[in-house]
């Protein structure tokens, strides 16, 4: 069984296109074309399962046409229609560059002047020319490369020099 832990949501199925079964995925993370899957999750129902994939190709630089395997029809396309699509962490980890954004969602932040957690990441938001990472409890942290000490992708930790009184804004 697939756990939430396991895999990290990087888009969202959109309309079905075409009689063949390719449905469009709108996409914040290209992750899947630059490292070998053969699958992505979908949630179906709350379930996580994997779709085998068939073939994709990109119709912009965020939205590509989706053919999963044994989904050969209009009809079984529209039934995946809204279904949030996630990558498996353990995949992603094999990747040489640098962790995306969307695979830092659920990393907690450490202070690294005293080692105390701070809190877990819940959202990205780029919205702004400053990218922030978004808490739980809603607070904001500059996502700063300057300020990131160090990213354990195993440990799902991020520790972090932030500037005295910070947190307390």
């Amino acid at each position: 069984m697939i756990k939430d832990s396991d895999v990290y949501k990087i888009g969202r199925l959109g309309k079905a296109h075409g009689v063949k079964g390719e449905v469009s995925l709108q996409f914040d993370d290209d992750i899947f074309d630059r490292v070998d899957a053969d699958y992505l999750v979908l949630d179906v129902d709350g379930i996580l399962v994997p779709f085998f994939i068939e073939e994709y190709r990109f119709r912009s630089d965020s939205v590509a046409l989706v053919k999963f395997e044994d989904i050969d029809t209009q009809q079984r396309a529209t039934e995946l229609t809204g279904c949030d699509v996630y990558f498996p962490r353990a995949l992603a980890d094999n990747d040489d560059g640098q962790p995306t954004l969307a695979f830092l969602v659920g990393f907690t932040i450490v202070d690294a002047t005293n080692d105390t957690a701070i809190g877990t990441i819940a959202a990205i938001d780029d919205q702004t020319a400053n990218l922030l990472f978004e808490l739980e409890d809603g607070r904001l942290i500059p996502a700063n490369d300057d300020l990131i000490a160090n990213i354990d992708s195993h440990r799902k930790v991020i520790t972090m020099s932030l500037p005295e009184g910070l947190l307390t804004l």
